[in-house]
């Protein structure tokens, strides 16, 4: 067996409710690739550059999305690496819509972003462009944050991911890695875009449990990362979902208590509209 090839079950597509994106409809492709990186990258400042030149990456042979790397090496960030069959699919999907998604409000993470089929009627008055895709991680976005937010000139970002690095006992330092990196490459492109980070919410899923102190860990370093002067703000979806006595309000979870509910994508969206209201993107 290839020593860099591990199973891990994802926090995907299967799990959506019926009201998700049509992509989640198809069957599994039965093909699953992990990718489990023990050695330390090269510092963040250092990633981020080499993310945003495509450093590492295989060049795309015809018009379409950078393909996937193959070899651990290449995948830029830190952490635990995720390929289904169907992310291939989702952004060939999101390339064919690039064009007409110029100048969006970009939402960009895994499942839970790419959940939020109401998306569009629920911010009516700024265009959105959804880049959500299940199962994905930190390292998979931030590979993909180029072609997939950043190409589209995007008039603000909305950044949720982590939670699948959770489940692949990835630490939340490396998690915080990528998100910086990310943070670093959307600066490099364009210092004045807005960029709001999500904690990440509670869960209570019996197959896939996360240990209280990492997912504390990373969201406390997601709410670090808050810059106002500098047009980072930090929505606290963890703080939204739960209860003054600090328990889960299950009404806004999916009955799967890992994805949300339409109610838990209401209560995300009314804290977030004012946040993207005072970056002024509306």
């Amino acid at each position: 067996m290839n020593p860099l090839i591990a199973s891990a079950a994802p926090v995907g597509p299967a799990a959506l409710p019926s009201g998700a994106f049509s992509r989640w409809r198809r069957p599994w492709l039965g093909l699953m690739l992990v990718v489990v990186v023990a050695c330390i990258q090269p510092p963040v400042s250092a990633q981020s550059a080499d993310a945003s030149r495509g450093v590492g990456a295989p060049a795309a042979t015809a018009p379409g999305p950078r393909p996937y790397p193959t070899e651990a090496a290449r995948w830029p960030g830190r952490g635990v690496v995720r390929v289904f069959g169907w992310m291939t699919d989702n952004r060939r999907e999101f390339w064919l819509r690039r064009e007409q998604e110029q100048g969006s409000v970009v939402f960009a993470g895994d499942s839970l972003t790419a959940g939020w089929t109401s998306l569009k009627k629920d911010f009516p008055s700024v265009p959105t462009a959804n880049r959500g895709i299940g199962g994905d991680v930190s390292r998979g976005l931030l590979f993909r944050f180029e072609q997939d937010v950043l190409e589209l000139h995007p008039k603000a970002i909305v950044l949720l991911i982590g939670t699948n690095d959770l489940s692949a006992q990835q630490r939340p330092a490396d998690t915080l890695s990528n998100i910086a990196a990310m943070v670093s490459m959307a600066r490099q492109r364009n210092a004045g875009v807005p960029i709001v980070l999500c904690t990440l919410p509670p869960r209570a899923h019996a197959q896939a449990p996360v240990e209280p102190a990492r997912l504390a860990e990373l969201n406390a370093g997601i709410k670090a990362m808050a810059a106002p002067e500098r047009g980072v703000a930090v929505v606290d979806l963890f703080d939204a979902f739960t209860g003054r006595d600090g328990s889960i309000e299950f009404r806004y979870l999916a009955p799967d208590r890992l994805h949300l509910s339409a109610e838990g994508y209401a209560r995300w969206g009314s804290v977030l509209a004012p946040v993207l209201a005072m970056l002024q993107t509306g």
